[in-house]
């Protein structure tokens, strides 16, 4: 089968530099490419709109999440976070977002809105400080956090181990019987290091794939 053209700009070289190092060190990895393409590189908003985004992603698919951002999106000062507690409860829930989703969106735009979480800080601060400060917004849990590192900030190595979808990618790419647990994924990502946001972008290339689903969106 020949793979789909992206239309998603090439890793850049720091990025491709890493992955060259991946596929040295795992075989495994260094068969995604060849079958699946060039990775994409995907990428989002660095800032409260790219939260906001991993805020819709949460537990529903790339497709349902990507209907739902282009309602939201759509919506006047929804990108904002002054503009989105503007908002009514009525049109986010219009846009498509659960209730819970509608009260997580607005507590990060609080939050923002406050100066009680920084992006620009976040934005400098190493990966674990970065996720323990933006987890402490109700409803961006330790994955979005991951998320929000790996696809806004572009960071090398953080790896979203409670990812179903990793998960399976790891489980078909290495040939094993059941999608491994968080614990055991990250322990199996620890070989990675220090690319292991690359080796995460390499296994939803493979499980894209390999389920033959579109490319779609980052997570």
């Amino acid at each position: 089968m020949i793979p789909p053209q992206s239309t998603s700009p090439p890793p850049p070289p720091w990025a491709r530099a890493g992955l060259a190092a991946l596929v040295e060190a795992d075989p495994d990895l260094a068969r995604v490419e060849p079958a699946a393409g060039p990775l994409p590189w995907r990428t989002r908003d660095p800032g409260f709109p790219g939260l906001l985004r991993a805020i819709c992603g949460q537990m529903i698919s790339n497709q349902a999440a990507a209907a739902i951002w282009a309602r939201l999106s759509a919506l006047p000062g929804a990108l904002d976070p002054a503009g989105l507690l503007a908002l009514p409860e009525e049109a986010l829930r219009g846009a498509g977002l659960s209730r819970p989703k509608v009260a997580h969106a607005r507590a990060l735009a609080e939050a923002c809105a406050t100066g009680r979480l920084d992006l620009a800080a976040v934005a400098r601060m190493e990966d674990e400080a970065a996720i323990a400060l933006l987890s402490t917004v109700r409803g961006l849990g330790r994955w979005t956090a991951e998320i929000h590192l790996l696809f806004g900030l572009q960071r090398p190595d953080v790896f979203p181990g409670g990812d179903l979808a990793l998960a399976a990618g790891a489980a078909h790419l290495k040939g094993l019987a059941a999608r491994p647990e968080p614990k055991a994924l990250r322990a199996m990502a620890e070989r990675w290091r220090p690319w292991r946001a690359l080796a995460a972008r390499l296994l939803w290339h493979h499980w894209r794939f390999v389920t033959g689903r579109p490319a779609g969106e980052a997570p």
